[in-house]
């Protein structure tokens, strides 16, 4: 078995058929086994699952708030704004470009520190980055941890279900494993630990920092607009980090060929360019797809990419230090195919 097939704890319904076919598990199996991984009294080794659902339960609180007691017109603006654009771009530029495919770095830990918490703390970049090194191998095959081929709520369900690493790594596939996220500066478990925890990420820093993080931007935001400012955009969060898991399976074409001409270069995959996901957070998945280690994926002209705008303008500042940009050897590969497609047919199919 190779090795990034033994990454990923393998859910009850398996990936695969003993013909290789994907496993399409009912929506019942899927919240079964949802329950089931985030079961900390059945075990221990259960805690990234059970924290990926308690803080959006814990969020609940300041949704109730902002909508009984803050509501205005002028809130909700701010909490679409914070959801869609900066809680959005903070995800490219965080847990995909750097903390996945370090398609760039810093010049200093204070800086890396700093961006990792530029917004309301989510993810713990466990869940993110070691699945994602997967899907981007398995990419719409068995084995992708958000595989759209399954339905929308394989992919919605994939932090609990599919995105948590196997509890029963030998300790030089652990070390593999853990060299995914060892540049982020979180707190990494040493084998003994991970026997115990199931995890790379130490349980107690986790939390920690969340707890942290979470203090600091309600005081923050308390202070520029009072609570009902906090309350909203703490709301924003709350609805990214649950929405985002769709995108997983809107971004592949909801499991359907959509890839156009002109405008969908890469086709060893169904990731698609989308409009809405494009300019508000810089996520051109099909342009990612083809150039994974890239700081910039916006490689067209209308292609308004604002976590390299992000990346570029820290480098020009001294707080981003090397980095990889892959459009012109986009430009140079595809100029033949450029314009051929009308991108304004991008956006009959965002949802």
């Amino acid at each position: 078995m190779a090795f990034i097939d033994r990454v990923l704890q393998v859910p009850s319904y398996k990936w695969a058929d003993d013909d290789g076919n994907l496993v399409e598990p009912s929506t019942r199996q899927l919240w079964t086994e949802a329950f089931k991984r985030t079961n900390v009294f059945r075990s221990k080794k259960n805690w990234i699952p059970f924290i990926n659902w308690a803080t959006a339960v814990a969020m609940l609180p300041f949704v109730y708030f902002f909508l009984v007691d803050y509501f205005s017109w002028l809130l909700v603006a701010a909490s679409v704004i914070y959801a869609m654009i900066v809680m959005s771009t903070h995800g490219t530029i965080w847990y995909h470009r750097y903390s996945t495919h370090r398609a760039y770095t810093f010049t200093s830990p204070v800086w890396r520190f700093i961006t990792q918490n530029l917004v309301v703390r989510t993810f713990p970049e466990e869940v993110y980055v070691i699945s994602h090194h997967v899907h981007h191998v398995k990419s719409d095959n068995p084995g992708d941890p958000y595989n759209s081929h399954a339905g929308i709520m394989y992919c919605m369900l994939s932090d609990v279900n599919h995105q948590a690493i196997a509890k029963d790594l030998n300790e030089s596939e652990y070390k593999k494993v853990s060299n995914f996220i060892s540049h982020t500066g979180i707190v990494i478990n040493g084998y003994k630990k991970y026997l115990k925890w199931g995890s790379v990420a130490n349980p107690h820093y986790t939390v920690l920092l969340l707890l942290v993080n979470w203090a600091f931007w309600f005081t923050t935001f308390s202070l520029i607009g009072g609570p009902g400012l906090a309350c909203a955009l703490f709301t924003g969060a709350f609805f990214w980090y649950v929405l985002v898991r769709a995108f997983n399976y809107t971004g592949h074409g909801s499991g359907q060929v959509k890839h156009v001409d002109g405008v969908d270069f890469d086709r060893s995959n169904l990731s698609i360019n989308q409009t809405r996901p494009g300019i508000f957070s810089g996520e051109w998945h099909n342009n990612h797809h083809m150039y994974p280690d890239s700081a910039r994926a916006g490689f067209l002209r209308y292609q308004l990419d604002l976590a390299w705008i992000y990346i570029y303008c820290m480098h020009k500042i001294g707080v981003v230090g090397r980095y990889n940009d892959s459009k012109k050897e986009f430009l140079k590969r595809f100029s033949h195919e450029i314009g051929r497609g009308n991108h304004n047919a991008i956006k009959s199919r965002d949802v």
